[in-house]
């Protein structure tokens, strides 16, 4: 593997960053109506899409979101010697995310690839198998504690990569750094996740300071019903955000507990709406804001992120009937016609 390289301007170098975020980012290719695809005209009709060429990842998300917001954010990962690496690095450079990621010469980026699925739904095809990404390591995790952050991000989605990949998870997890909050989203993949994967991303969480997690996922892995079962089975975290759809967000926190319900917004697509809300409420903890802020400003980015086929809104998607511009944003009326997205939303395959 070849070296490592930052980017970007320099004002968010990893050892200068309140925030660092861990894992895998592939390249995305969205259904794009504006670009008609010529590979389909007298076959299906001459409006079927094209793609459009945009980035994905859990924990790139989250960088983007909290840098839109204000905080100097790194990402840590690796991409392949290709042209969907330096599309990702480019991409998360104009966002103000200092890159911190290897080149892999023998690796390629990941690739994963959204379609419409003929029912109005969409059907995601994934192309990770073997991926730069899929080689970080418990080096890793020793560099980016050392750069003491404030916070460090990763989810489950990393964890379950590969071995070398769970080894990068429990260095970041083990072992409390003074000044550092250790924050892991369970970001549950059927097709990622199975009997053995559901235990060790369980330990891993049990192990951090803030948790997010559905409830749907926690009832899919380890049976929990309500928040507060979620809370008892994960035990050790200062911080359990459970999200829940429909029903909004619980928070608990020492004694605390806190519910925030869930904006109504129209729903084009639920991929990214969970590491939007992650950002929200990470942010509302980096400006020491109480939980039930942190709770109201995750649910907001996360009505913008549902009203968009990609991953990450752009700046000026409207959401709660406010424009969003990636900081808090005030609460509002909701424009008719809108609508709370669906219990947990749908959860794409994995491979």
């Amino acid at each position: 593997m070849s070296g490592e390289h930052g980017s970007g301007d320099g004002t968010a170098a990893a050892g200068g960053a309140e925030a660092v975020c861990v894992g895998e980012t592939m390249a995305l290719l969205v259904p794009d109506p504006a670009t008609p695809d010529p590979g389909t005209a007298g076959a299906v009709g001459d409006s079927a899409p094209g793609y459009r060429l945009e980035i994905g990842g859990a924990e790139s998300n989250v960088a983007v979101h909290l840098a839109r917001s204000g905080h100097r954010v790194a990402w840590h990962s690796a991409v392949g010697d290709d042209a969907f690496g330096r599309h990702i690095r480019a991409r998360l450079d104009a966002e103000g995310v200092h890159c911190r990621v290897r080149t892999d010469p023998d690796r390629r980026t990941g690739l994963y690839v959204k379609e419409p699925d003929g029912a109005g739904g969409t059907r995601v095809r994934y192309y990770r198998a073997g991926s730069a990404a899929s080689a970080l390591g418990g080096p890793d995790a020793g560099r980016v504690r050392a750069a003491r952050p404030r916070v460090v991000h990763t989810t489950g989605i990393t964890a379950v990569l590969s071995p070398s990949c769970r080894e990068l998870v429990d260095g970041l997890l083990d072992g409390a750094v003074p000044g550092t909050l250790r924050s892991f989203d369970v970001n549950y993949r059927p097709a990622l996740h199975g009997p053995a994967e559901a235990e060790s991303v369980l330990q891993a969480a049990r192990r951090a300071d803030v948790v997010f997690c559905g409830l749907d996922e926690a009832a899919a892995l380890w049976g929990a019903e309500s928040p507060e079962q979620v809370r008892d089975v994960l035990e050790g975290p200062g911080l359990v955000v459970v999200k829940q759809g429909a029903r909004g967000a619980t928070a608990f926190r020492a004694d605390e507990r806190v519910h925030e319900p869930a904006p109504a917004v129209g729903v084009v697509e639920p991929t990214g709406a969970g590491d939007a809300f992650a950002a929200g409420v990470l942010h509302g903890l980096l400006t020491e804001r109480p939980v039930q802020e942190c709770l109201a400003e995750g649910a907001r980015l996360a009505g913008a992120a549902l009203q968009v086929p990609a991953d990450i809104p752009p700046r000026s998607e409207t959401a709660g009937g406010a424009v969003w511009e990636g900081g808090l944003a005030p609460a509002g009326p909701q424009p008719e016609g809108t609508r709370t997205p669906p219990d947990g939303g749908p959860r794409p395959p994995a491979e």
